[in-house]
């Protein structure tokens, strides 16, 4: 592995979960093995290190889905929407550092002052909710989901339920496998033609 990708990843499991300000350049260098002045040549501040973490979160999860939605046939839309549903859930606990640190409030901060964080941010999300946008699309097209529901709005919606499960695992509040078999139902029942 390069030096530049192992403080990347090293990186993204400090920021999420220690924080941003409880994470020092000293301590991503001793873990690493790369001198700060490489973490810095490469990355030229810590903020520019995390904004690198979001660009590469966002190439990585349009990367994993691609790859899901790649030669897979669905038999309608709604089993496509249950499919991305289910595999949401399972990239969240296989990004589960990324996940995390998309869950994280300093970056919300950061995209209030930073347009650089508020466009990638807005780009992971997007591409989420497209996703589920698409299957709802296709599900109405082929007569599986409801046409007379709003795809965005819907697709919003389904993804708030979707990533307030990942939540629920990311803060332990929960045991969040629990509520799978509901949420597909929830799911179902929501799109379904009535």
């Amino acid at each position: 592995m390069k030096k530049k990708d192992a403080i990347l990843k090293v990186a993204t499991v400090l920021f999420s979960n220690r924080g941003f300000k409880d994470t020092s350049v000293q301590e991503l260098s001793r873990l690493t093995g790369a001198a700060e002045g490489t973490i810095f040549y490469h990355y030229k501040s810590k903020e520019n290190l995390l904004l690198a973490i979001l660009v590469k979160t966002r190439d990585d999860i349009v990367a994993q889905f691609d790859q899901f939605f790649e030669n897979r046939p669905f038999d309608s839309g709604l089993e496509m929407a249950e499919e991305t549903t289910s595999f949401y859930l399972y990239l969240a606990g296989l990004m589960e550092d990324q996940f995390l640190l998309l869950h994280r409030r300093f970056l919300y901060r950061f995209s209030e002052s930073n347009p650089e964080f508020r466009k990638n941010l807005e780009a992971i999300y997007n591409c989420l909710v497209d996703y589920f946008e698409k299957a709802i699309l296709t599900g109405q097209a082929d007569g599986s989901i409801d046409s007379g529901i709003h795809p965005r709005k819907t697709a919003l919606i389904l993804f708030t339920m979707v990533d307030g499960m990942v939540r629920f695992k990311n803060d332990n509040l929960y045991d969040a496998g629990a509520l799978f078999n509901e949420l597909l139902k929830s799911c179902r029942r929501m799109l379904q033609v009535r």
